[in-house]
């Protein structure tokens, strides 16, 4: 039985790389799913978020003519319907703004710190002889 875009299946995880993990569907067809597909937050690592023979319900995103499977276990989740983006409150303007001038005057601070502790003994006055 051919697998459908859009369907929801469960599978076996049968390997990992740096860039998803290779994922067994229950009619024997492996797919891919892609690192950016796995959780709805950043993955740096996707040995933090899977290893091998972890059984993961997965939404079939693609099925291309050559047999490859597009995979997505963060589609197949029950509140995937956000797509991703958090439901956190909308920083106004002016947070924005008082957030932006507290890093500037972070980064300018260290910035003076490590210029200032470079002038020190060098480029002083001369005197000619």
């Amino acid at each position: 039985m051919p697998v459908k875009v859009g369907s929801i299946v469960e599978g076996v995880v049968t390997g990992i790389t740096n860039f998803g993990a290779f994922v067994t569907l229950p009619n024997g067809d492996t797919g891919l799913v892609h690192i950016s597909e796995v959780a709805n937050s950043y993955v740096k690592d996707i040995h933090n978020h899977l290893k091998k023979s972890d059984r993961v319900n997965v939404k079939v995103l693609s099925v291309d003519g050559g047999g490859k499977i597009g995979l997505s276990i963060k589609r197949a989740l029950p509140d995937s319907g956000s797509r991703g983006f958090r439901k956190e409150k909308r920083a106004t303007f002016e947070d924005k703004l008082a957030r932006f001038m507290k890093e500037s005057d972070e980064r300018l601070q260290d910035l003076k710190r490590n210029t200032e502790s470079k002038r020190g003994g060098r480029g002083g006055y001369r005197e000619a002889f």
